[in-house]
């Protein structure tokens, strides 16, 4: 049976355009010019996906979005937008939205999205039960009034599909943060695969993130499943994703767009489900206004973001971090210590921490290793110098 299709523009020329072109793909289309219209139709007859346009005159793409999902929450949505839309377009997938395509429309990538949506199944109505995760060994510590919010968003969106950016300062804990958006996940039992853009030479990132049939390149004597593939079902974690260059995020953009990929040196696309969170230490809104990183490429990225702010931002954090550290190094060393003294604290929590929570990590192993065998308790003795003085 063939799946029905609702296109909402109030331009009719895009409304008749797309209708021919769906009609020709063997859908069922209507059209309607306006979102009262849409959800009229929507009461009136069953549909599977719904393409909309994010600005019309009676009602936002969000808003007939908002309606139409309470009513009819099985149906799929794509939104249409111009990039000045584009943040309300975000804000609609956190909403639900299946994806959002910019306009000039490109028909080739409008029709494989269409048919990629009408594949996913959307939420069911009646809530299914969950299958718990096998591990969640990852815990993000702390409960200062910074952390809180991200421990919230954590949990609000790791069972989700949904791209997330990470942000924050080196030391910081974003790639802990991923692991937590993948171990609360339904993924929990599939491939968590974690990639360093900034560690991998331009030449070999192509390869690397999309893999290569043999005899794609010199040397290439066998097909080579990249790190898309190899994450999928499964989460994908792209490290310093500021570092990628304009060649790779082209592609880049095209695998979140399609949700396939090409190997180098082939034509023939493979479907991944790979669900991608990304980190980067720089400022990528600076990047986008120099040209040195995609503007569609990011707000691809960052439908859901999270900063993590640097430890100095949260010392409420240090003492609780610092006893952590110290029991896993006591324990995986054979030492005795299980306390830190209240002047090495008062040297912990008042210390730089350029690093941080890794600077920190790095500080406590090396006073644990150092502490005489038999000492019980942490003192500031122990405690490498410069952070002393």
């Amino acid at each position: 049976m063939a799946h029905t299709v609702l296109i909402v523009d109030d331009e009719l020329n895009i409304r008749r355009v797309l209708e021919r072109a769906f009609t020709k793909e063997g859908y069922q289309v209507h059209t309607a010019e306006g979102g009262h219209r849409a959800l009229r139709i929507l009461d009136e007859t069953p549909c599977d996906l719904m393409l909309t346009d994010v600005v019309m005159p009676d009602m936002t793409g969000l808003e007939l979005l908002k309606h139409a999902r309470q009513k009819h929450p099985h149906l799929q949505v794509i939104l249409m937008t111009a990039f000045g839309t584009i943040p309300t377009a975000v804000e609609a997938m956190r909403a639900g939205a299946y994806d959002f395509l910019t306009k000039p429309l490109d028909m080739e990538v409008l029709r494989k999205v269409v048919r990629n949506a009408l594949r996913e199944p959307t939420a069911p109505t009646k809530p299914t039960a969950r299958k718990a995760p096998k591990r969640k060994q990852v815990a993000f510590i702390g409960e200062s009034p910074a952390v809180q919010p991200i421990l919230e968003t954590v949990n609000r969106v790791a069972d989700t599909r949904t791209t997330v950016l990470i942000t924050g300062e080196s030391g910081t804990g974003k790639e802990l943060i991923a692991r937590m958006l993948h171990e609360r996940s339904q993924r929990a039992d599939k491939p968590f695969v974690a990639v360093s853009c900034a560690a991998i030479p331009e030449t070999l990132l192509e390869v690397e993130l999309f893999g290569a049939v043999k005899g794609a390149y010199t040397g290439a004597e066998t097909d080579r499943v990249g790190k898309f593939e190899a994450a999928n079902g499964g989460t994908l974690f792209l490290d310093e994703i500021g570092d990628i260059p304009p060649l790779i995020q082209v592609k880049l953009l095209r695998v979140l767009q399609e949700r396939e990929i090409e190997r180098l040196g082939s034509n023939t696309p493979t479907p991944i489900d790979v669900r991608l969170v990304a980190a980067t230490n720089r400022n990528l809104e600076q990047a986008v206004e120099t040209g040195t990183f995609r503007s569609d490429l990011y707000y691809r990225l960052q439908v859901v973001h999270i900063h993590l702010p640097p430890l100095r931002e949260r010392r409420e954090d240090i003492p609780l971090l610092a006893n952590h550290f110290l029991q896993k190094f006591a324990q995986e060393n054979g030492r005795a210590l299980r306390a830190i003294s209240p002047e090495a604290m008062h040297i912990l929590q008042n210390a730089c921490w350029k690093g941080n929570v890794r600077e920190l990590e790095n500080v406590m192993e090396s006073a644990v290793v150092l502490a005489p065998p038999d000492a019980e308790t942490l003192l500031p003795e122990h405690l490498p110098h410069g952070l002393r003085s």
